[in-house]
C-alpha cells in the first residue's frame, strides 16, 4: 500500500475510531486500527466486536492495500504530524513507513488478514433524526442505566420507534428516565435495546446541529451514519422491564418548582448527606414552600424554596444523587414533581409538556 493524505484529517479520523478500540486485551489485534484503501479514500476501522466505528478521509491512493496499526501508539504519533502531508507505505513484512516533510518514521504493524471481518449487514428498517435531538435523547436517558452485571438487559437503553417519534427508556431499579423526540422517514415501528456504552460513544461524535443522521436497524445491529463516519453496535437480546406499569397515571400531590433553585438546594444538601450511606435528602412540602433538608455527622442544611402546590402536603426522602443526576440533564426553567405518598415514586416532568419523564423511588424514613 502507498498513499498520501493530510495529517490533520488522518489524526482526526484516528481520534474518532479509537473510541471503539478494545481495552480488555483479549486479542492484541483488537487494540489496533485497520487502515484500508477504497478508490480515492482511506478507511479507518476499529472494533471491540460489540462496537465498530469506521471513518473515511480523502487520500491520494498510489497503491491499494490494507494494514492494522497499533491504535494508541499510532494515534499519539500522528497527532504530532497533523500539520504535514503524510505518505504511508507498507512492505511485505507489515512494516509501515511514514514520510513527512524531510523526515521518516517506521512502525511494526499487524497482518490485516488477522483482523476481524466487518460483517456486511442488510438493514431492514431506518429513520432520521437531527444530531442535536439524538444527542439530547441519549444524554437524558443513558445516565439511568444499570451497572449491575447480573441484569445485563438493564445496561442498555430501550428505543421505541412509533408514529413519527422515537422514545428512549433507561432504568436501574431505583430510577427511570424516558424521553421522546420527533423523527423523519421512519420505515417501520421497532423496539430495540442498545448498549449504553455504545450510545455514549455515538453521543461523543454528534454535534448540536440540526443536520439529520440516519439510523439503520437490523435484528441484531444498529448503525448510525453521519458525514464520513459510521458507528455500528450489536443490540442486547432479552426482555426489557414493562416500564409502563411502573409510571403512575394519577397523582395526589403536584409541585411546580424552579429547576435551577431545586438543583442548587440539592447540591448543597449533598455536601452534608454524601457521608451517609443513603445520601439522604428530605422534602417537606407545604402550601407555598418546600423545605429541603439533609444532615449527617458533619452538620445539617435546610433550604426553603417557593413552590406552587396542587394537592396534599407531604414529607418524603430520596437518595440525593439520583435527584441531582436527573435535574442535571433537564433544560426546562420550571418542572413538575408529582407524588402519591411517602413510599411511592416521584415523577418529574416538564411543567408544560410531556417530552421527558424521570421517576425516582423514595427512601423510607421513620416518622
Amino acid at each position: 500500500m502507498k498513499i498520501v493524505c493530510d495529517g490533520l484529517d488522518l489524526s482526526d479520523a484516528v481520534i474518532k475510531v479509537s473510541k471503539a478500540i478494545s481495552n480488555k486485551n483479549v486479542n492484541p489485534i483488537l487494540e489496533g486500527i485497520k487502515i484500508s484503501t477504497d478508490e480515492d479514500y482511506l478507511i479507518l476501522t476499529a472494533t471491540d466486536l460489540e462496537l465498530t466505528i469506521e471513518n473515511k478521509i480523502r487520500a491520494d491512493v498510489k497503491i491499494d492495500g490494507d494494514m492494522v496499526v497499533p491504535g494508541k501508539f499510532f494515534g499519539e504519533y500522528i497527532k504530532k504530524l497533523n500539520n504535514e502531508k503524510i505518505e504511508l507505505t507498507t512492505d511485505d513484512s507489515n512494516n509501515l513507513s511514514i514520510r513527512y516533510a524531510d523526515s521518516f518514521g517506521k512502525i511494526q504493524c499487524y497482518d490485516a488478514k488477522e483482523y476481524p471481518i466487518t460483517q456486511k449487514i442488510d438493514f431492514e428498517n431506518s429513520f432520521e433524526i437531527s444530531q442535536k435531538d439524538l444527542k439530547d435523547l441519549i444524554t437524558k436517558t443513558v445516565y439511568a442505566v444499570s451497572v449491575d452485571e447480573t441484569r445485563p438487559i438493564l445496561k442498555g437503553v430501550k428505543l421505541e420507534v412509533e408514529d413519527g417519534n422515537v422514545t428512549a427508556i433507561a432504568l436501574d431499579g431505583f430510577r427511570l428516565s424516558k424521553t421522546s423526540k420527533v423523527i423523519h422517514n421512519a420505515t417501520n415501528n421497532v423496539n430495540i435495546i442498545v448498549p449504553a456504552k455504545s450510545l455514549k460513544e455515538i453521543s461523543n461524535l454528534l454535534s448540536d446541529s440540526d443536520d439529520n443522521v440516519k439510523i439503520s436497524i437490523q435484528k441484531n445491529y444498529l448503525m448510525v451514519e453521519l458525514q464520513n463516519t459510521k458507528i455500528s453496535t450489536r443490540l442486547l437480546d432479552g426482555e426489557f422491564i414493562n416500564y409502563k406499569q411502573i409510571i403512575p397515571t394519577a397523582y395526589t400531590t403536584t409541585v411546580i418548582i424552579n429547576k435551577a433553585q431545586l438543583e442548587n438546594s440539592i447540591d448543597k444538601a449533598m455536601l452534608f448527606s454524601r457521608v451517609d450511606k443513603n445520601n439522604l435528602v428530605k422534602f417537606d412540602i407545604t402550601e407555598k414552600l418546600m423545605l429541603i433538608a439533609s444532615h449527617s455527622e458533619i452538620g445539617e442544611n435546610k433550604d426553603n424554596i417557593s413552590i406552587h402546590l396542587n394537592g396534599k402536603e407531604l414529607t418524603i426522602a430520596f437518595n440525593a444523587r439520583y435527584f441531582s443526576e436527573a435535574l442535571r440533564v433537564i433544560d426546562d426553567e420550571y418542572i413538575k414533581l408529582n407524588f402519591n405518598s411517602s413510599i411511592s415514586p416521584c415523577v418529574i416532568t416538564a411543567s408544560d409538556n410531556e417530552s421527558f419523564t424521570n421517576l425516582i423511588l423514595p427512601v423510607r424514613i421513620s416518622n
